[in-house]
C-alpha cells in the first residue's frame, strides 16, 4: 500500500529519517563511468559540501551520509519546532544563505542584506519560509535541484536527473537510527569501493574519523550530528563506541555483496540490549526488509496503528531477529 508522504513525515513533529536519491540516467552521478571512460569523481565533493552547508541553514541535524556513484544516502533529524522559534531576522538570514543574490556568480553582500530586509517586511512570506526551513522535502529539494543543474550543465544536456521523488524511511527508535547510520556509512565497503572506513571517502564515517584525528577528546563525547542544529538529540553511544560498532559491522560478510572489512562482537551491543545476529539482521535489511519505517516490533506496530493499518513491512523481520529467526 502507498502512503502519502505526510503520513511518514509529520510536518509538525519531525523526527529521524533515512532518505535516498537515485540518478535517473545511465550516466553516473559521480565516480568513474566504465562505459564512457569519463570521471565524475569531483561531483561527490559537490554533494558532500552541499549537504554540510544545507544542514547549517535548515532545522535539521545531519547524522550520516554516503555519496555513491549513482545515489546518495542521508540520515537526518528534522525539528520543525526549532524553525518556528527562530526570529524573523534569523529566518531571513538563513533563507538568503540558501538563495543569495549573486553578481558574476558570487553572492553580493549588499544585495543579500537588502533581500533579507525585504523578506522581513512581509509577514506572510516569513511564515512560509519558516515552514520550509523545518521541512524535510524542502531540504532534499535544495540538495537535489542545484546538483542536477550543475551536472546537466557539465553534461551539456537537459531533462530529469533524479529518479522521481526521494525515497524516505522513518527511523522510529534509537536502535533503528544507529542501524541505519551504520548501513549508510558502510555503503562504499559493501560496494567494494573501499577496504576500510578511513578510505570510505565522501561518507560521514570518514568525516567523523578525520575529526577524531584532530579532536581526540571528542571520542568520549555522546554521538551527535556532524552538522546542523546544536540541540539535535545526542544518541546514547559515545562517538568511539559508534566507530567500533561500524568497524565490526563492516566485517560481517553480507551475501551478494563484494566487500567486507572478521571479529569479536563489540561490547556496545550489550549496552544497546542487542546480540550480534539481531543487530546484523536489522542493519543489513534497512532497504530490503523494511519499507517506509524502520524500528523494533513495538515501534513498527505503533506506527501501523497510527496509519490505521494492521502491520508495516519489516515487522515480521524485526520479530524474527528478536526471537532467533533469519
Amino acid at each position: 500500500m502507498t502512503y502519502p508522504r505526510h503520513q511518514i513525515v509529520d510536518p509538525a513533529s519531525g523526527g529521524f529519517f533515512h532518505c535516498v536519491s537515485r540518478c535517473v540516467r545511465r550516466a553516473f552521478l559521480c565516480g568513474e563511468d566504465a562505459y564512457s571512460g569519463r570521471s565524475y569523481e569531483h561531483r561527490k565533493t559537490w554533494v558532500e559540501e552541499r549537504l554540510l552547508s544545507l544542514a547549517d541553514c535548515f532545522a535539521v541535524g545531519l547524522y550520516a551520509y554516503a555519496v555513491m556513484s549513482n545515489h546518495v544516502h542521508v540520515v537526518l533529524y528534522v525539528d520543525p519546532q526549532v524553525a518556528s522559534d527562530w526570529s524573523d531576522e534569523e529566518v531571513a538570514e538563513r533563507w538568503v544563505r540558501l538563495f543569495p543574490v549573486c553578481v558574476d556568480e558570487s553572492p553580493d553582500e549588499r544585495l543579500c542584506q537588502e533581500k533579507a530586509q525585504r523578506l522581513q517586511g512581509d509577514p506572510e512570506r516569513m511564515e512560509e519560509l519558516r515552514g520550509r526551513l523545518g521541512d524535510l522535502s524542502w531540504f532534499m529539494r535544495c540538495l537535489n535541484e542545484p546538483i542536477a543543474r550543475q551536472a546537466n550543465r557539465e553534461d551539456g544536456c537537459t531533462g530529469r536527473f533524479w529518479e522521481g521523488r526521494f525515497k524516505c524511511q522513518a527511523l522510529l527508535d534509537e536502535q533503528a537510527v544507529l542501524a541505519c547510520m551504520a548501513y549508510v556509512d558502510l555503503n562504499p565497503i559493501r560496494a567494494g569501493m573501499a577496504n576500510d572506513l578511513a578510505a570510505s571517502e565522501h561518507t560521514s564515517i570518514c568525516h567523523r574519523l578525520q575529526g577524531a584525528e584532530t579532536r581526540t577528546a571528542s571520542l568520549g563525547e555522546a554521538l551527535r550530528p556532524l552538522a546542523g542544529m546544536l540541540l539535535a538529540p545526542a544518541l546514547s553511544l559515545r562517538t568511539l563506541d559508534y566507530l567500533e560498532l561500524v568497524d565490526w559491522s563492516g566485517r560481517v560478510v553480507r551475501e551478494g555483496k563484494r566487500g567486507s572489512i572478521a571479529a569479536a562482537v563489540p561490547s556496545v551491543l550489550a549496552q544497546l540490549g542487542l546480540h550480534g545476529r539481531q543487530w546484523q539482521s536489522q542493519m543489513l535489511g534497512i532497504e530490503s526488509r523494511y519499507w517506509r519505517a524502520v524500528g523494533t516490533v513495538e515501534s513498527l506496530m505503533a506506527k501501523a496503528r497510527a496509519l490505521g493499518q494492521r502491520w508495516l513491512k519489516g515487522a515480521g523481520s524485526a520479530r524474527r531477529s528478536v526471537y532467533g529467526g533469519g
